[in-house]
């Protein structure tokens, strides 16, 4: 990878090479303390403007974490407003369809919502414990009674009763917070997606140390205030790994005054997640310019990470979840590039 070019005078002698600016003290700090595998490559690349994209120290088990850090050329605040357009934010390549939520919720919000055929297919033959879909026992049940699988309408009627589910997980979440995540029943243990957030969240020490307010209303929503922010939730079916997987987020963005914060918080994943969390942090640098450092850190966790085919599941999560961080940063430099 490239490293930072060292400045000609056009009319003099070679001069010695200037050192790179430093970083900023947060992110110096946030470097020193939690992202131990950047090398002295890295670094260089970080510093001449090249995107980093590297993993971070977690429970090989159950938990993927990723850092990723660019410097962009461009205004945050157009980042922020592109984000808040979240359907043409992210639309393309491996998002097959976005979706934002009205608020309060409408089931029309969910009209485009269209589970794939295998997925379909394996609601059939869900049950509690054994099913290839992560859904809650209430939500199973469901299925159970109010599907009649030997009629032709069958799949069309899933779909629908699917459709319904996820507006009313979403209405029900907004109403009670973390409280009403779901309780999935598709492996033998249950897996309580909020006590595996807050568990997320309490392993993130950055969250503590630099946006506790944040922190607190991820914890607390929808008791919690956050002032000078925005939120808002959307759904979108997106090709991770082998299968199309829906996918419910809650977005905040949190207008510092030293910083803008974006976190998306997984609420719901029909495949591979229990929950996610993805912490995006615009710093400005003024001693540097114009323009600000964008830095991503997203932690996920997730089943079937352990033995022989789990560590093979773990490579594909980590790859997919690399190229979609160095895809976000690539984008994010070219799309918001001072022109003129």
């Amino acid at each position: 990878m490239p490293v930072a070019m060292v400045a000609l005078a056009p009319t003099r002698a070679l001069e010695p090479a200037q050192a790179p600016r430093p970083l900023p003290p947060k992110l110096e700090s946030y470097l020193a303390t939690s992202v131990r595998r950047l090398t002295a490559s890295q670094r260089r690349d970080l510093l001449a403007g090249v995107p980093v994209v590297t993993l971070l120290d977690t429970n090989a088990n159950q938990e993927v974490a990723i850092f990723g850090a660019v410097w962009v050329d461009g205004d945050p605040r157009v980042y922020v407003e592109q984000m808040t357009d979240i359907e043409r934010f992210e639309r393309g390549g491996a998002f097959r369809v976005t979706k934002r939520i009205s608020e309060p919720p409408r089931a029309e919000d969910f009209a485009l919502m269209d589970l794939p055929r295998d997925d379909v297919a394996d609601l059939k033959n869900c049950r509690v414990s054994s099913c290839a879909i992560k859904l809650s026992q209430p939500s199973l049940d469901r299925l159970r009674k109010e599907i009649d699988w030997s009629k032709p309408t069958a799949m069309a009627d899933a779909a629908s009763l699917a459709r319904q589910l996820a507006f009313e997980y979403v209405s029900g979440y907004r109403e009670g917070g973390n409280a009403r995540l779901a309780v999935y029943r598709d492996a033998e243990r249950p897996t309580f997606v909020a006590n595996e957030f807050a568990s997320m969240v309490e392993r993130l020490p950055a969250l503590v140390e630099y946006l506790p307010e944040l922190r607190t209303y991820l914890l607390d929503y929808p008791k919690a205030t956050l002032p000078n922010s925005t939120s808002f939730l959307y759904w979108q079916e997106a090709q991770f790994g082998l299968k199309p997987t829906i996918r419910i987020n809650h977005v905040v963005i949190e207008d510092r005054p030293e910083a803008v914060a974006i976190a998306s918080k997984l609420i719901y994943a029909s495949h591979y997640f229990w929950t996610a969390l993805e912490l995006r942090v615009l710093l400005p640098d003024p001693a540097r310019g114009r323009g600000f450092w964008l830095i991503d850190v997203s932690r996920s966790r997730s089943d079937g990470l352990t033995g022989f085919t789990g560590r093979l599941v773990r490579r594909r999560v980590e790859s997919e979840a690399q190229k979609g961080v160095l895809s976000l940063l690539q984008n994010t430099k070219l799309r918001l590039g001072w022109r003129g």
